[in-house]
């Protein structure tokens, strides 16, 4: 799942590039509103960590304008602005999260995935569909019940994406996209149908439909 950071401390945002890879996230980073802008307006992403205090303005700027611009996906305030008001301006500004620096990065993991696990409808660690069980923090699957099958780390993104959009027509260009970020070379076209040829051995193969001239689906009953 690709994730925006808008964060101009370039350690931090590196620390946080390589902490939330290691979970399975892959992030674009934007160091000021301008590219922020640009990359929300050519790329998908399905949450934003959010910096206040950026060279060329207030974050909450940023996100008062994605909000009138309709763009509902979760954000995740990550400031040093640690007041009481301050917080109670950025909910009341449309955040769905604010955390304070200096932070743990296990808790910033675990408030991305409550997020995530809030916005497509499932309260519990594992994400639960039609039969298939998704252990995220042991990156596996089960499937009726069966013993649990370990995944790969692109099989685990693949399939991640799709419990999440259960239902929705994917095109293989945006699933590479959400496996990829801007500063990764894209591997081979082919890619998709390689991992999709892996997960239908996983979950049977009528779990992953194709359709044809548009991309895939995940059943979701």
């Amino acid at each position: 799942m690709k994730l925006l950071l808008l964060e101009d401390d370039e350690l931090l945002a590196e620390s946080l590039v390589d902490s939330l890879a290691g979970n399975g996230y892959r992030l674009d980073l934007a160091g000021s509103l301008k590219v922020a802008r640009a990359l929300m307006a050519s790329e998908h992403y399905e949450l934003a960590i959010l910096d206040l205090g950026l060279p060329d303005g207030s974050g909450l700027e940023l996100l008062a304008q994605w909000r009138r611009q309709g763009r509902d996906l979760p954000v995740l305030i990550l400031t040093a602005r640690d007041t009481w008001d301050d917080k109670v301006t950025g909910l009341e500004s449309g955040a769905d999260d604010y955390l304070t620096k200096p932070f743990h990065e296990a808790e910033l993991i675990a408030r991305i995935k409550a997020l995530l696990r809030r916005r497509s409808g499932n309260v519990t660690q594992q994400l639960v569909l039609n039969g298939v069980s998704l252990d995220e923090s042991g990156q596996r699957v089960s499937v009726e019940g069966g013993p649990w099958i370990e995944l790969t780390g692109t099989e685990f993104l693949l399939l991640r994406y799709f419990m999440h959009h259960p239902g929705r027509v994917l095109s293989k260009d945006h699933l590479l996209n959400q496996l990829y970020t801007l500063d990764q070379d894209i591997a081979a076209p082919n890619l998709v149908e390689v991992y999709i040829a892996r997960l239908r051995r996983h979950l049977g193969k009528s779990m992953i439909q194709t359709r044809r001239g548009q991309g895939y689906v995940l059943v979701s009953h």
